[in-house]
């Protein structure tokens, strides 16, 4: 069977006027609009049945990470780079960008990634292929193994597409970048960036330590639960996670996070 090939497209929906932090102006001629409209659906969407609470069955081992790294390279890699880190040559003008899936994967639950994968991007009103469709349920769990082994640098990428390889230098690198752009642009004070990047390690190290324990909530329902786990655990102040939201949504609203 011929695979197609993802493409992502401008999440249409919602306005970003209502939700503007400050005064911020969000204009199509950012080049960001449609990332902080993708952005706030997916925070705040749930997870359907019939994903719900569903697990991996498929072990990362040599044999499906082989099968994962095919059905990756022939469907993923142009728009998400070989190395999942959303830099693609098929992706470098789509709004909002590919996202750095080999990252992100290692904080989302299995559910959760077998949805969005099986879905596309029908539950955000995009043009992402339906691969539920197009893959069966092992190909799919496949995929996951071997982006959650490229992020995790289990495996190197073909260098085929194009694209850098997943680097937790180049993901900060990339953090700071946008950090510096909101505080240029008046969206965040220089202290709320520190803030914001000192809770998002901690944030993301538990994530990715406990995703399994998440299945079935939204990104919203499992950031609450990370912070108020990371409070419980003292290593950030409740006041320190309650600016982190409202960063977070400031964030999100200027359309400057990806």
């Amino acid at each position: 069977m011929t695979m197609k090939k993802i493409i992502y497209a401008l999440i249409i929906g919602i306005t970003l006027a209502a939700c503007a932090p400050r005064d911020v102006e969000i204009t199509p001629e950012t080049g960001r609009m449609g990332m902080g409209m993708g952005m706030g659906i997916r925070h705040h969407t749930t997870i359907p049945e019939p994903y719900t609470g569903l697990v991996n069955p498929v072990p990362a081992n040599e044999d499906s990470l082989v099968r994962g790294e095919e059905i990756y390279s022939t469907n993923c890699a142009t728009c998400h780079g070989d190395g999942g880190m959303g830099d693609g040559p098929g992706g470098k003008n789509l709004d909002p960008l590919p996202a750095p899936i080999a990252h992100t994967s290692q904080m989302m639950a299995d559910d959760y990634l077998f949805w969005r994968i099986s879905a596309g991007g029908l539950p955000f009103e995009t043009s992402m292929v339906p691969y539920g469709d197009i893959l069966d349920e092992q190909a799919r769990w496949d995929v996951i193994n071997y982006v959650r082994a490229l992020g995790a640098g289990v495996v190197q990428p073909r260098q085929m597409m194009g694209g850098a390889v997943s680097d937790p230098a180049v993901q900060a690198a990339q953090q700071a970048e946008m950090l510096a752009r909101a505080v240029d642009q008046d969206v965040i004070t220089q202290s709320e960036a520190d803030n914001f990047e000192r809770v998002h390690t901690a944030l993301e190290i538990y994530m990715a330590a406990n995703r399994s324990g998440m299945s079935g909530l939204s990104m919203d329902e499992r950031q609450a639960a990370a912070l108020s786990a990371l409070v419980d655990a003292g290593t950030i102040t409740q006041e320190e996670a309650a600016e982190f939201k409202i960063i977070h949504d400031h964030l999100e609203g200027s359309g400057l996070m990806p």
